[in-house]
């Protein structure tokens, strides 16, 4: 473990800290990168918050295993997420505990061509269903459109 000294921008909360803005802050980091926090730097999650709901909620596997939020990540490490009706298999190839871009990101892990393959099937499918389904209706309805409801209402 080493410390790692960065700049206070802004006093926060209460506190012998908060009262001199100048002041340097340290915080403690261990090798590895919390999980919740690895989630949301490589931008599966919009928040870190989110990621931990989802890692709380079974719906990310590390390794095989359920694990809890704060559990270290390293690289070689394979992970399970699921979002939504897609699932991603994914091993970690790099640690970051901040968000960057989403090139940057991308470089965090490398995903399994399989895993891959059938995300892109299966959004291929909701794109046919929602197709065949005939979902049209776009925006407000038009004047015709409210005329035949008014007519469909009348008669039952």
């Amino acid at each position: 473990m080493y410390l790692v000294k960065t700049k206070r921008k802004q006093a926060m909360g209460p506190g012998p800290l908060a009262a001199a803005p100048g002041l340097q802050h340290f915080s403690l980091m261990t090798d590895g990168t919390r999980l919740d926090t690895w989630l949301w730097a490589a931008r599966f999650y919009k928040t870190r918050a989110l990621a931990a709901a989802a890692v709380d909620g079974g719906r990310v596997e590390l390794n095989d295993q359920k694990p809890k939020r704060g559990k270290s990540l390293k690289p070689g490490d394979r992970l399970r997420i699921r979002l939504g009706p897609y699932e991603h298999h994914v091993t970690v190839l790099g640690l970051s505990q901040r968000r960057g871009p989403a090139a940057a990101a991308a470089l965090l892990y490398e995903e399994e061509a399989g895993s891959r393959a059938l995300r892109e099937r299966l959004a291929e499918q909701h794109r046919l269903a929602a197709q065949l389904a005939g979902d049209s209706a776009k925006g407000r309805p038009t004047k015709r459109d409210r005329r035949e409801l008014e007519k469909l209402k009348r008669r039952y």
